[in-house]
């Protein structure tokens, strides 16, 4: 039985994972789930799974929390500090399923005390990415990708021999406005924004999604997972979200994952690994999809993919700096302060006006994310006013 720290539970991401374990009680114990401030869906969750401690990164939510959890026995906790205690609780597996760069530290935690690190969001890789790894490798953990694109390329990926590898195309659904024109997604508002055609996923990731700066993140965390050359990445356009990814091998063979646009397809994945186990996804019916389209990805008229391309190559704090400033511009459209186009407008400005040196540790990486925080929201108020 391998006990489980998800950290992010209630969110698309914690939810999926819940639902797998749930169905597999005896395959699994629940050591710790965490929340920002949804204590209903957290206490719900935790007394469903008798999960030993419940935690919330809001302290000013534990008051609620203890009161849902009141004769249940779960310990209730509260804050930041509490919250990186839940995380180096040292669980055999632990889902990193926070939102931005606020995960970074907690799975920082988890990946110190060893065992099984699924990294469901991009932040720790973009943001930090040679400190996440140099930690990983110093205290044994194994890091293994919950993104549906990632998980797809470690399934394909020779890693006993990655000089057979020629290239890794990661495939991007366009996200809802992929034949819009620059002049239409002027007008997008946040509610056309988060609603993906093929994907359920929270707001900030779907708003990332319609500006493809997702797929520029996902470009930079398998720069970082996978040893090849950053030219070697390449993007295509896929409508259909079938195809999660491929690799191309010298001898001409190219190998892909294909499934459902179902999240809990790689959890399980990550869950089971290296076994399998099953989920609730119907088989996958090729007659009824009927056709896989591909198309080449217009950094013009998606400007993100450009600027996470130069990020990567550039290196040092920059794509940290992209992944701050984005945060940013991404929470102010979502709260109607500035449109849709000026989210790689104010990625794209911190970026030309922020330049510290590369960061060797944690807290240089936090250091280096504020500062370009506090120059996007500055653009932020220009935009606005």
């Amino acid at each position: 039985m391998k006990t489980v720290t998800i950290l992010g539970a209630t969110g698309s991401v914690g939810s999926s994972t819940l639902d797998l374990i749930e169905r597999d009680p005896d395959g699994f114990e629940i050591l710790a789930l965490t929340a920002n401030c949804d204590t209903e869906k957290l206490a719900a969750a935790a007394i469903r799974t008798r999960a030993k401690r419940a935690v919330v990164a809001d302290e000013a939510c534990l008051g609620d929390l203890r009161d849902r959890l009141a004769g249940s026995g779960i310990e209730a906790a509260g804050g930041a500090s509490a919250l990186m205690e839940t995380a180096a609780m040292g669980a055999d597996w632990t889902m990193g399923a926070i939102v931005g760069c606020a995960g970074l530290e907690p799975v920082m935690a988890a990946v110190e005390q060893g065992g099984v690190v699924v990294l469901a969001n991009k932040e720790p890789l973009v943001s930090a990415g040679d400190v996440i790894l140099d930690a990983a490798k110093h205290s044994g953990a194994t890091l293994l990708p919950a993104d549906s694109e990632h998980n797809a390329i470690f399934q394909c990926f020779d890693a006993s021999r990655p000089g057979n590898v020629r290239r890794i195309i990661l495939t991007c659904s366009g996200g809802p406005f992929r034949d819009w024109s620059s002049e239409r997604m002027r007008d997008v508002t946040p509610e056309q924004a988060v609603a993906h055609p093929n994907w359920s996923m929270g707001a900030k990731i779907s708003v990332d999604s319609a500006t493809c700066m997702n797929k520029g993140l996902e470009l930079i965390e398998a720069a970082r997972l996978f040893p090849v050359p950053h030219d070697a990445i390449e993007i295509v356009i896929h409508p259909q979200s079938v195809i999660h990814s491929l690799v191309d091998y010298i001898d001409g063979s190219v190998l892909a994952q294909l499934g459902p646009p179902d999240m809990r397809t790689p959890i399980a994945h990550c869950l089971a690994w290296p076994d399998r186990m099953a989920t609730p996804m119907e088989p996958l019916d090729l007659i009824a999809i009927g056709r896989l389209e591909f198309a080449a990805p217009d950094e013009m008229r998606f400007p993100a993919l450009r600027l996470a391309r130069q990020a990567l190559d550039a290196g040092g704090a920059r794509p940290a700096i992209l992944n701050a400033a984005n945060e940013i511009a991404v929470a102010a459209f979502l709260a109607k302060s500035i449109g849709f186009l000026e989210i790689a407008a104010i990625v794209e400005h911190t970026l030309d006006r922020y330049d510290p040196p590369a960061p060797k540790k944690l807290d240089e990486v936090l250091a280096v994310d504020a500062g370009a925080r506090a120059i996007a929201s500055e653009r932020v108020k220009e935009y606005a006013s």
